[in-house]
């Protein structure tokens, strides 16, 4: 029987969506829409609003009253505080509602967003918690004058203004609270666009900020795709800062707009995130299963953090190749809602192309295929769905272990010594994650400092909300979650000030 999840939508409440500008919500002006199609049925699931031009320009420009003449860039600390507990009580009251949107929206399984924290509505609520914690307790500083004399030197942190937010379709809550929990403690104004693959839950979120309490115009939602939606908000003059999460070609993009005002910008671009496998593993096996589960498990290898590279030493690597293996005949695809499935579809048609493509040129390329590689087929034939795949004897410089494929795919590449684990691991354009296992805490640190990634798991991987969280080189610009992400949205201002009737 074709699997259908259309009675999904009335056991979840989804209804269709509109643009929220200055507290009010609305379709957009020309009256387009969009419809959503999921990634498991290809079925029409349910239509959201595509904002124009204008309709950005009207969201701009309630974000920018709000900042410049509403009181919430300098409201009591305490007002900012207890708002955003507000919110992030009400994410968790409604957890399992959100759950069932974002599975509507991109397919992931409810048992993988209730069962594993960096992806759960309760990871969001405690990131939105930790940057209210930061409300109060970020300033400046009174420094000595240099150059003598009577007089004060001072610095302030003050809201960066208007921001463009722009989240990805994979990790709605997270990237949600990641974005908007510090812009909000800041004192910043927000226009937010969701992917137009996964609207609905955003769409959801935004409603409860207004259950919180949060002031017309402080937040405002526009959706659609990039084209024209996400363009009209990147290169808005009224925009004074774009955080974006997602692709390296939208990133550049990005940077191009931005240079006509010089717009402050985060950017966090995605990886190729090696694991290193030496033979003093604490567990060979269970380092293949993990690293394999971030491959499959849950978004099926859609995650910008996902360890797609695995270098194993040569003396472990058939052990590490069996173990994967294992792991990769566990995944279960089908109705996101039921808890036996464990893993997503591919997010669209294109995405399913072009992860088969990056299968055929790799077994064309020389590279072993051990398991996987074809689209599933039988009930889910309709569906984006690819089996888990493992390539073996992976030369670095295929296309395979160099490439972003955001698909079930690992490339599992052999290495001899530990210098050569760490020049093969920054053998790359990016730089976000990576993962290290060994029992030998010398070299635990030793190559955890030597590896050029934002972020190095030693014997496990994992992310928090109160750690900043970004990559080096192509894989972004900036840092989300801790104090330098609340940091991030503001500006710092010195102001002097004589203590005399002379003047400086």
């Amino acid at each position: 029987m074709t699997l259908t999840l259309r009675p999904r939508r009335d056991q979840v409440g989804l209804s269709d969506g509109q643009l929220l500008v200055d507290g009010k919500w609305r379709p957009a002006a020309d009256g387009r829409t969009w419809t959503h199609r999921h990634p498991a049925t290809g079925e029409e699931i349910g239509t959201f609003a595509v904002a124009s031009t204008s309709d950005v320009d009207d969201a701009v420009r309630a974000a920018r009253r709000a900042f410049d003449e509403g009181d919430w860039p300098n409201s009591r600390a305490t007002t900012r505080i207890q708002l955003l507990h507000r919110f992030a009580n009400l994410l968790r009251e409604h957890a399992e509602e959100l759950r069932g949107l974002q599975a509507l929206d991109n397919g992931v399984p409810l048992s993988f967003s209730a069962g594993v924290y960096a992806t759960s509505v309760g990871a969001a609520a405690d990131v939105v918690d930790h940057h209210a914690g930061w409300v109060d307790k970020v300033g400046g500083q009174t420094l000595p004058p240099y150059q003598g004399g009577d007089h004060l030197a001072m610095t302030f942190r003050e809201p960066i203004g208007v921001v463009a937010a722009i989240l990805p379709w994979n990790a709605p809550f997270l990237l949600f609270a990641q974005k908007l929990g510090p812009a909000l403690a800041a004192g910043c104004t927000v226009v937010v666009k969701p992917s137009e693959f996964a609207s609905f839950t955003v769409l959801r979120m935004v409603e409860l900020l207004g259950e919180a309490g949060l002031p017309d115009g402080v937040v405002n939602l526009v959706t659609g795709p990039g084209d024209p939606t996400g363009e009209a908000l990147i290169t808005h003059p009224l925009v004074d800062k774009v955080s974006f999460t997602g692709s390296r070609a939208v990133g550049r993009r990005i940077v191009e707009a931005s240079a006509g005002t010089l717009k402050r910008v985060s950017l966090e671009l995605g990886g190729k995130s090696p694991t290193l496998v030496f033979p003093d593993a604490p567990d060979v096996g269970m380092a293949a299963m993990t690293t394999m589960g971030t491959v499959t498990m849950g978004l099926s290898g859609q995650a910008c953090v996902a360890h797609t590279r695995a270098l194993v030493h040569r003396d472990v690597y058939d052990q590490f190749l069996g173990a994967a293996e294992l792991l990769a005949g566990m995944v279960t695809y089908g109705d996101p809602f039921e808890p036996t499935t464990t893993a997503s579809p591919l997010i669209n048609t294109r995405q399913l192309e072009r992860v088969l493509g990056f299968i055929e040129r790799g077994r064309d390329g020389g590279a072993r295929l051990v398991c996987g590689g074809e689209r599933v087929a039988g009930d889910l034939a309709e569906g984006n769905f690819v089996r888990p795949t493992i390539f073996a004897d992976v030369d670095n410089g295929m296309e395979i272990a160099r490439e972003e494929i955001f698909g079930p795919v690992l490339a599992v590449v052999p290495f001899t010594d530990e210098d050569e684990a760490v020049r093969l691991a920054n053998d790359t354009e990016y730089g976000l994650g990576a993962g290290v296992y060994t029992t030998d805490v010398k070299r635990a640190f030793r190559v955890a400092r030597r590896l050029r990634a934002g972020t190095v798991g030693i014997n496990g991987f994992q992310i928090e909300p109160h750690l900043p969280f970004g990559g080096f080189r192509q894989s972004g610009l900036g840092r989300e979650g801790g104090q330098s992400a609340f940091e991030a949205y503001t500006e710092l201002k010195t102001v002097l000030m004589p203590l005399t009737d002379e003047m400086m």
